[in-house]
């Protein structure tokens, strides 16, 4: 009798040590993608923090352009507003798609002014306006690295909690699925063109 007895304790053990062990790695995965989350807004916030000197940089040659300038501090706003809402609830869905949507009106707005910027050959010229494009562009390499580690972060997560049997914990102690952070639409044609060399 006594031998049953521990065996059945030895089987709760064991159970509940599988049992803590599911839980740990769903949690594990969850402050993975958050903290993959956190690295995006690193990302964006140095971003969001070149995007005044550039303005201001350009702000003398495009005069004229006063529509242009305030539609990119306009986006920002938007954006960094997005970011926020997104910091709030990493992987929620609505976050995650407010993010992404401001950040492709920023990017929309951005790439106006450069393109506004290209016709002036002085502006282009211009030792502020060549590092702060170089700095840019490679903040916007950063941000997609960033947001690549989170989407695979978030897929983890999403795969972990789907399987079974951490599926059964996942809808026990309310492991909500993670939204992956997508492309804004208006930049994925961008994204996916070949690029073009002329010589």
């Amino acid at each position: 009798m006594m031998w049953i007895l521990l065996i059945l304790l030895a089987i709760l053990v064991v159970l509940g040590m599988w049992g803590v062990g599911i839980f740990n790695g769903l949690v594990v995965a969850r402050n993975a993608f958050k903290n993959a989350f956190a690295q995006i807004d690193v990302q964006l916030q140095r971003r969001f923090d070149l995007i005044p000197n550039l303005v201001e940089t350009v702000k003398g040659y495009l005069s004229h352009e006063r529509g242009t300038l305030e539609a990119v501090i306009a986006a920002r706003g938007a954006a960094m507003n997005g970011l926020q809402a997104a910091k709030a609830s990493p992987g929620d869905p609505a976050a995650m798609a407010e993010l992404a949507n401001s950040q492709g009106v920023l990017n929309g707005a951005l790439g106006r002014l450069m393109a506004v910027a290209e016709a002036y050959p002085d502006l282009k010229a211009n030792q502020n306006m060549m590092q702060l494009t170089e700095e840019l562009t490679s903040t916007e390499n950063k941000v997609a690295f960033a947001r690549q580690a989170f989407n695979d972060s978030v897929m983890s997560y999403n795969n972990k909690r789907e399987v079974f049997p951490s599926s059964i914990f996942a809808g026990m102690f309310n492991f909500q699925p993670a939204a992956l952070l997508e492309i804004p639409a208006a930049d994925q044609a961008q994204v996916r063109a070949a690029p073009k060399v002329q010589f």
